[in-house]
Formats: C-alpha cells, structure tokens, sequence
C-alpha cells in the first residue's frame, strides 16, 4: 500500500508486459501493445458537480475523457456529485433529523458520487470505451475514523492498474476512503480533488510525463475569481506556495488539502475549463532563477467569524488548552493573534462562520476550571478576508502599504491584519469585502498582461 506520510512506502509497481503476459491475470493484449501501454503517461481527469450537472454534461465529459483515452493516454478518472446533488442530499437528511450523525452522513453524501461514477462509466461504454465504476474502497483509499473530515493514510493502487493495465478506464468515486474497520469516510468540501491528486501521486504520474488535470467551470487559476473581478487574468502557471495560499484564503477552484498533496509528490496539476479548448494553468514549482511579481493573486474569503476572549496573564496551560479543544473537535483555526495589557491576556482567533457555536462549546469547556475572573468568549460575525499573494514579495519592499492605501482611499476599515513571507491578509466588514478584492486588484494592476507589469518599489 501506498503511505500518505512515504510515498515510497508499500508502492505497487507498474507491472511490465512479460509480468502480464506471464503472471497469473490474463489480458487480451498481445505484448507489444501491454509494452505500449507501459509507456503511456499516466492522466488523472478530476470532474467537478459543475462540469456533471445533468446527464448531457455528463456524456460531454465522456467525450472528452474517450478522447484523451483514443489519444493514447492511460486515463484515471475522479468525479464529484452531480451539480447541487450533495446540497440536495442534505437537504434530505436535515428534513428528517437536523443533527445527524456524521457516519450516517458520510453514508448519504457519498451516494452522489456512486451516482456520478456509474453514470459517467455507462457514458464511456455507449461510446466503446470500456470503464469500471469504483468507489473509493475499491480504488484503494484508506483513511483515518473522523467522519465528515477524514483524512487519506494509504493507497492501494492494485485495482486501478488492474483496470489500466486490462486497457480500462477506471472512474473512481471522489470524496471518499474507507477507515480500517470498514466504515465509509468522506472527505469534507473539495474532497475530490484531493482524491485525484493523491492517486495521482500513488500511481507516480510525473514518472511517465503524466499529471493530474482539474477539470471545472473556469478556464484555468486568474489574478481573482472571474465571477467576482471582471478583469481578472488568467495565469499560465503558479507555484504550489502561492495557490495554497490563494486557496486557503478564499479562491474556490482547489481544496487546499489537494494542494499539499501535490507540492509534497511534485505532482503537476493543470486546471482548465471542462468544455471549452485551452492549456488552463499549471500548478508546479517554480524555478529558483524565475523573477517573480510582488503579487500574482488576490482572494475574498466570506463568512468568517472571530472569537475573543480575555483571561488572567500568567496560566501557561491557557494557550495550549484552549487549542486542544478546537483540535479535537476537528475545527481548523486561522488567524490567531495574542497581546498582554494589565495582567490580562487577550487571545482572538478567527474560524468559518458554520464553526462558531462548536468551538464556543468547545473552549468553553476547556477552560470552564480557570480563575473564577475569565470572561466569557465574544464572538463576532460578518467578516471577510481579503488576501494578497506572491512569492515575489520575499525581494519587493512596499506591498502593505499600498494595500494599505488603497484600503484607505476607498473608505474601507481594517479590523484585523496577517502577514506570512508571500501573503497579506486583511479582516473587513463583509459588505466591503467585494470593494476591497476590487481595490486590491487594481492597486497591483493584476488585470493588466504578465509583460506589462509594473515595477515594484
């Protein structure tokens, strides 16, 4: 199997044509064609709900992935839920118990990618290319217990080179694994395409001159989301650091988890449009010697809510307790900020609008033994984030305050501020924050073409 922490671990390799000629399975090729099928790149096609949204998008998409597999290529394919299925599923289990529990959950969402999988292989049979449905236990993803959240531990990649190497296509269920004890995980929001990207690393793509390709609604990743900046350009590569943050702050094509996976296996990840012709962008590294802009990206992130809270200076276990509790309860923290005034400590952190009322309970409860003088948590909503980002911004000097300033000439307030080497983030109230993602694209000309890019100072 295949080790999500060692890549090298338990690796399945790729068999050779005497191996299948000779070995135990029997296939219909004749050697030379099992050789030419060694030598073809492996191609990870990931299919969003958006690009699966009924049953003619759906043979679209066949279409596609036929052509790719008639071309030559050795075709995995990943798919999501059909357009706003999981929505609906939801909607469905909430009519009938509105806190269901997370196993029965995974059980319910996870019945929308069955119905994506077996529909897409029944489009590429009508168009004679044979396929095999599989869910993500048969493909071989094993993931840790915590359901809704789960996490991929090891890949088995037996079954897919099965498939391949028998000359099909495999169309493997996204968004799910299964934990040692057999039960059913899902992968939470995105988790498709961490699906494709982990087996893209499992079956060691780049070794053949493979990729993953992300297959959605957009052209490819832009300078900001295009449904939001109407002058947003589209990039023809970006780094795995600068998507991850993009990602990570707000820009909707990729799960960020996806992007780990892909900067850890160096497996390069194309993005583009799933209907309409185009190279989209590659997501890779970047080499050393490349001159950077300050600032290839902006993202706004919505709904984000802080939590504050005030307690007595001096209790070394408070910082530690108080993010044990978030930890446990499976709840991903983002800016956190600490500062010490009259013996007090005031400690604010910011999380997901949906997370507030768990992590309420949950740090309440674990500082609920403190000095009898800790005040309770304040809680407040209706934030936005607005995130610039560029690796160029480790050798350029004068990016904050040009956000800064630009912030300022449009009236916008700043309520919170974040930087890392190649990011500036900044808390506004959530109905500034499509005014600040404009300024701030503006500010850095990010509409204009890669060649007309202005000098940073």
């Amino acid at each position: 199997m295949w080790n999500a922490v060692d890549p090298e671990v338990g690796r399945v390799p790729r068999l050779s044509a005497n191996q299948m000629v000779g070995g135990t399975r029997a296939y219909r090729h004749e050697p030379r064609q099992l050789l030419r099928l060694c030598l073809m790149p492996t191609i990870v096609l990931k299919f969003g709900g958006t690009s699966l949204g009924d049953t003619k998008a759906v043979a679209r998409c066949a279409r596609r992935i036929a052509t790719r597999h008639e071309e030559g290529d050795r075709v995995v394919v990943v798919v999501s839920a059909m357009g706003q299925q999981t929505d609906k599923l939801l909607a469905l289990g909430s009519e009938l118990h509105p806190e269901g529990k997370a196993r029965e959950l995974d059980l319910l969402m996870a019945a929308g990618e069955q119905i994506a999988a077996a529909l897409t292989a029944m489009a590429l049979e009508a168009l004679g290319v044979e396929a095999t449905a599989l869910t993500g236990a048969q493909a071989g993803l094993s993931t840790d217990n915590i359901h809704g959240r789960a996490r991929i531990v090891g890949i088995s990649t037996a079954r897919i080179l099965e498939e391949l190497n028998a000359g099909r296509v495999p169309v493997v269920m996204g968004f799910q694994g299964i934990t040692s004890e057999g039960e059913l995980t899902t992968f939470g929001r995105g988790g498709s395409d961490t699906t494709a990207v982990a087996l893209a690393a499992a079956l060691n793509v780049v070794a053949d001159g493979g990729c993953c390709e992300i297959n959605t609604d957009v052209a490819g990743i832009h300078t900001a989301d295009p449904r939001l900046v109407a002058n947003a350009r589209l990039l023809d590569r970006i780094s795995y650091d600068e998507m991850l943050e993009l990602a990570l702050h707000g820009a909707r094509i990729m799960d960020p988890r996806a992007l780990v996976f892909g900067d850890k296996y160096r497996v390069p990840i194309r993005v583009r449009h799933s209907r309409r012709p185009g190279e989209g962008t590659l997501i890779t590294t970047m080499e050393k010697n490349m001159e950077r802009p300050s600032v290839v990206g902006c993202a706004l992130k919505e709904n984000i809510g802080r939590i504050a809270l005030r307690i007595p200076a001096g209790d070394d276990e408070v910082q530690a307790r108080l993010f044990e509790a978030t930890a446990q309860a499976g709840i991903i923290v983002d800016d956190i900020i600490q500062t010490e005034f009259q013996k007090r400590v005031h400690i604010a952190f910011t999380v997901d609008h949906e997370d507030l009322p768990t992590v309420r309970t949950a740090i309440v409860g674990a500082l609920g033994d403190l000095a009898e003088d800790t005040e309770e948590p304040e809680v407040e909503i209706g934030l936005s984030k607005i995130s610039a980002v560029g690796t160029g911004m480790k050798t350029h000097s004068g990016i904050a305050s040009r956000m800064f300033r630009a912030f300022a000439d449009n009236g916008i307030p700043i309520r919170n501020i974040t930087t890392s080497e190649i990011k500036i983030s900044c808390l506004v109230p959530q109905e500034l924050g499509m005014l600040a993602l404009e300024a701030i694209h503006d500010c850095f000309e990010l509409g204009r073409p890669a060649t007309e890019s202005i000098s940073e100072t």
